[in-house]
């Protein structure tokens, strides 16, 4: 396999893909064993094209609608490695439960989509804890109404790549009378790979079995011997072995193989607010405001994980790719390093004490993409009112058993790390400012009190389908 280069633009010069940061280096590739060239390519290998957009289309005439789709297949991405040159765009295409209703399937068959799928995120918002600005009624247009059928996502090397598809998917589409563009949002890797809140982000990815890709340390299963393992493909996409070692439930044929459920959220960062916070109550608590918000978080703003380090930032470990990830809750049943409600350790327990050394989680992994959007906030700038944040997207074989085991019960719920209703301090949604999250130390700190930090703008619940299955929905 040659190694990937950066693609040729169409007037010669080679437009740069985004820098990948220096403690995020490519993970070795071997032979795959799955069925790469039919699985959507963003399901198991993330995109280093710096721009992207997330267009969600109403399908206005099904007949049309269906020929849009089989013009769109020659030009959407598979898992198969980019041998030679990386495309300049990347394109994937998923449904909601009301799109694949427009298109016409069958009742029968979908009757086998789970439950969640086919009732949406806005029928679930409450016990997802999608409340208050939260709540679907305050969502962006178009977004939980069942409006939204068809979800295009592009990445591009540039700005002028990235316009050149979404004002093809407009004009075809709307020329033909085929859809119309509902809901958009475009996003941009910001620099060095930080977030709006400062913090070095998408360190933990999942190892996935079979997929070629050799994973890092931490970023598979505990092995029980000291080391890590890969998670089973069948985590993640349809139709392979999962950690049970059974084949998960899956929609008919032809859904039921090498497609995936992906999870749609636009979570808008109150950036000024989370630096405020920080700075006022980091004036009293012992450790400082940069500390404080690595107890928030989990990790030090270079990526560091407290559990690894937990006085400051250690530089050996986050330039390490071998490092950065590698580390345990095992001693710190306390959480006196990492605490027990930080966002990292709710997110992914990992052997946390009451998670029986990581069997609890191994079925609760998503594979996380996404990307920023909106402008970043200048340091010391006051809140300008400007819309940032990120759009969160995540693959996983059950919606339910995975996502939202993850949203619902670990952090919108702290009973099982024993915080009582204490949210996620960093993207949970309190009722009110009276939240609080608990600092373990002699004393404890109460972080209190705790506002909102990130508020979701909208959200869907989709379905990745298979080259396959696409191919069918344009035909049948």
């Amino acid at each position: 396999m040659q190694k990937r280069r950066q693609a040729v633009g169409s007037g010669g010069e080679r437009p740069l893909l985004q820098r990948r940061p220096l403690n995020l280096p490519r993970r070795h590739e071997e032979q795959s064993e799955v069925e790469a060239a039919d699985i959507q390519g963003n399901v198991l290998r993330g995109y280093s094209h710096p721009m992207a957009a997330y267009i969600f289309l109403r399908i206005d005439d099904v007949v049309k609608g269906k020929a849009l789709i089989d013009r769109m297949l020659p030009r959407i991405t598979t898992g198969q490695p980019w041998c030679d040159t990386a495309p300049t765009t990347a394109i994937q295409v998923a449904f909601t439960y009301a799109g694949l209703q427009r298109l016409g399937v069958p009742d029968e068959m979908l009757a086998t989509f789970p439950e969640e799928f086919r009732e949406g995120m806005a029928a679930r918002a409450e016990s997802l804890g999608d409340r208050g600005p939260s709540a679907p009624e305050q969502w962006e247009s178009g977004l939980g109404t069942g409006e939204a059928h068809v979800l295009v996502t592009v990445w591009a090397v540039d700005n002028e790549h990235l316009d050149a598809v979404r004002e093809e998917l407009r004009q075809v589409g709307a020329s033909a009378g085929a859809t119309t563009v509902i809901n958009e949002t475009r996003a941009e890797a910001l620099k060095h790979g930080r977030d709006h809140f400062g913090f070095f982000d998408g360190i933990s990815q999942p190892a996935v079995e079979g997929t070629g890709v050799q994973g890092r340390p931490g970023d598979g299963q505990p092995n029980g011997a000291g080391g890590w393992r890969d998670v089973a493909t069948g985590e993640f996409v349809l139709g392979y072995v999962d950690e049970d070692g059974t084949l998960p439930d899956a929609p008919a044929e032809p859904f039921h193989r090498n497609g995936t459920f992906m999870v749609y959220r636009k979570l808008q960062q109150h950036t000024a607010a989370f630096r405020r916070s920080m700075e006022e109550q980091g004036a009293r608590y012992p450790g400082g405001a940069e500390m404080l918000a690595a107890k928030v978080v989990g990790r030090w703003r270079d990526g560091t994980p407290l559990s690894t380090s937990p006085e400051a930032p250690d530089a050996d470990v986050s330039a390490d790719p071998l490092r950065i990830n590698d580390f345990s809750y095992m001693d710190d049943p306390k959480g006196l390093k990492c605490p027990m409600g930080s966002h990292i350790r709710r997110c992914h327990p990992r052997d946390s004490e009451g998670f029986f050394g990581g069997r609890l989680t191994n079925r609760h992994r998503i594979i996380r993409r996404g990307r920023s959007y909106g402008p970043v906030l200048p340091k010391g700038a006051a809140d300008d009112g400007q819309d940032r944040g990120l759009v969160f997207v995540c693959f996983n074989t059950s919606i339910w058993r995975q996502f939202e085991t993850i949203q619902s019960l670990w952090l919108d719920d702290g009973d099982p790390f024993g915080v009582g209703p204490d949210k996620d301090p960093l993207i949970g949604c309190p009722a009110d400012e009276s939240g609080k999250m608990t600092i373990p130390g002699k004393p404890p700190f109460f972080l209190t009190p705790l506002p909102r930090f990130v508020t979701l703008r909208g959200g869907e619940y989709l379905f990745q389908p298979s080259m396959a299955a696409l191919r069918w929905l344009a035909d049948f």
